[in-house]
């Protein structure tokens, strides 16, 4: 198992992988649109797509924001989301060690905290959250959406 950043050519097993995260989603734009996203998620130092690759398969991913601060000292912090790992691959720790390796990440940045946002609600993922060195309970999220 081998955890790292994405490289430029894994878009295709990118997308792939991230069927795993939502059963149904809004369907992605045309190939170059998406190809310009990844390239400016690609090109931005503060934003980091971490995989784990099994045998040369992407088997798990996450994002990892580094958001510049003004507080703290003026230490950075972290924001985590779309974390997915496919199905044949679940619990097996492989996630888990995913989501060790973004905080390590972060915390090479100077980041004084990390952020990891779901919507998952079922308890076990909870402690999936958990297990991986997360706290529920220390501040309250909140969402707003495009009407």
């Amino acid at each position: 198992m081998r955890f790292r950043a994405a490289d430029r050519g894994e878009l295709g097993a990118l997308l792939e992988l991230y069927e795993h995260l939502h059963i149904e989603d809004t369907p992605l734009p045309d190939r170059a649109a998406v190809c310009a996203v990844w390239e400016s998620i690609l090109a931005d130092p503060k934003v980091h797509c971490l995989v784990a690759e099994a045998g040369g398969t992407l088997v798990s991913s996450c994002m990892l924001a580094i958001i510049p601060n003004l507080t703290r000292g003026a230490r950075p912090y972290g924001h985590i989301e779309n974390v997915v790992t496919h199905a044949d691959y679940r619990k097996r720790g492989i996630g888990t060690r995913l989501l060790q390796h973004a905080l390590q990440v972060a915390w090479d940045t100077g980041c004084y905290k990390v952020m990891l946002s779901t919507s998952r609600k079922d308890e076990a993922v909870m402690r999936f959250y958990e297990g991986a060195g997360f706290r529920r309970g220390v501040k309250t999220g909140f969402v707003a959406t495009p009407e």
